[in-house]
């Protein structure tokens, strides 16, 4: 293994091991504050373990492995975001009571901890096209966080669901866009290939 794979495989570890612990804190208090958008960032982050699961398998192999996992990647995404839309739907339809607090809390340790992420992962300036897509997850995460924040700070000003509401289907909104460009990605990555040829 070269020095520049063994980097991005103990880059993604450290990545993928943050975002699990993310996901877990997140869900459980998405859960106690009855919160949309606590709980599509706890799904982002999961799913983003997955696709960094997937990158690191990746890492070394041919192209078409590193176009396949992209194509991965990009449909996970898009399942999230479908499944994300689909969780504030049926919260809007039968309720829900969040508390801004706790979701303003965890959104400013979830930002923190995506933005590591995201340098973390910048500093490899590697042009594969899952550590692409990885960047992409970490930038998502953070402007996600940043969503939460201010829909915590109205929730708790305001004493109404809908921001938490619009936050989460912004969250499953934002997945899908991510989704769209990293398929693009991997698509425009093919076609490069085929030139060359």
């Amino acid at each position: 293994m070269t020095n520049t794979a063994s980097a991005q495989r103990s880059t993604l570890w450290i990545v993928l091991a943050l975002n699990l612990a993310l996901a877990a804190g997140l869900a459980v208090a998405g859960v106690s504050a009855d919160s949309s958008a606590l709980t599509a960032n706890a799904l982002d982050n999961a799913s983003d373990a997955v696709v960094y699961g997937i990158s690191l398998f990746a890492i070394g192999r041919a192209p078409i492995w590193k176009q396949r996992a992209a194509h991965w990647s990009a449909a996970l995404l898009l399942i999230f975001g479908l499944g994300v839309a689909a969780d504030a739907l049926r919260r809007f339809i039968t309720g829900s009571e969040p508390i801004g607090l706790t979701m303003m809390a965890m959104a400013a340790i979830a930002a923190v901890v995506n933005l590591v992420c995201f340098f973390l992962l910048r500093r490899l300036k590697s042009d594969d096209v899952n550590l692409e897509a990885a960047e992409t997850f970490s930038l998502n995460d953070f402007a996600s966080n940043g969503g939460v924040l201010v829909a915590g700070a109205l929730v708790l000003w305001l004493d109404q669901r809908w921001p938490d509401l619009l936050v989460g289907a912004l969250v499953a909104l934002i997945a899908i866009k991510g989704s769209i460009d990293i398929w693009r990605s991997a698509r425009r990555d093919q076609a490069g290939e085929q030139t060359e040829r």
